[in-house]
């Protein structure tokens, strides 16, 4: 199993053990959502801000309007903290002191750089739909050159990374176990529901295969 070599700046120090530095998991968390949160700092300002991105390989993609400011500063050298959280469950303890959350979270640093190839921009926005829903990508009218040149891609190489996950229950005090408090985990999920059409549709097309089994 591949692994990633922790830094100073990537070692889990705050529970080491649920720290994760194998390719799968970090892999796997990645994969498994669209949403990151960006971090940088602007003249001593920092920024966090919320982006859909894709991954191929050992590289995440991050794109959106020319006009971006993230985007523009990231593409100049800007240090980058990228993160990926995932809630699966609200643990609830006999105590309030140890209620927690079971997650899944993995955190990049690193710089990005400017895409400037076409082939690899177009094959970044590619990723980007596929990563989002798989399948729609052959479907839609892919980007015009007017369209590229208004959409900025960047490229962050993970190599400096780190995950964390906690799994299971409650740790509570062992006097608390005699509290009665009900304790234990409450499971969350992304569920999609019913696709709703564009009511400005021109043509019956038939639902495709790919929402009727949405999944993540």
């Amino acid at each position: 199993m591949a692994q990633f070599q922790p830094t100073e700046r990537t070692q889990v120090k705050r529970l080491p053990k649920r720290g994760r530095y194998d390719e799968e998991t970090v892999f796997q968390i990645l994969d498994s959502g669209f949403v990151c949160h960006v971090g940088f700092c602007v003249d001593g300002q920092p920024f966090v801000i919320p982006t859909n991105y894709g991954r191929s390989g050992r590289t995440l993609y991050l794109h959106g309007s020319a006009a971006s400011r993230m985007l523009r500063t990231l593409s100049e050298g800007v240090l980058v903290c990228v993160t990926v959280t995932h809630i699966d469950g609200l643990v609830l303890a006999r105590s309030a002191f140890h209620h927690s959350t079971n997650y899944r979270s993995v955190v990049i640093l690193g710089t990005a750089r400017l895409v400037e190839d076409p082939a690899e921009k177009m094959e970044a926005l590619h990723i980007f739909t596929e990563h989002v829903l798989k399948g729609r990508w052959d479907e839609v009218r892919w980007p015009t050159e007017q369209e590229m040149k208004g959409t900025t891609v960047l490229a962050l190489p993970i190599e400096e990374v780190s995950a964390k996950v906690r799994t299971g229950g409650p740790i509570d005090d062992e006097p608390d176990y005699a509290l009665p408090v009900w304790a234990g985990v409450l499971p969350l999920q992304t569920v999609p529901k019913t696709p709703e059409p564009d009511p400005a549709r021109k043509a019956d097309v038939p639902l495709p295969d790919y929402l009727k089994d949405y999944s993540r």
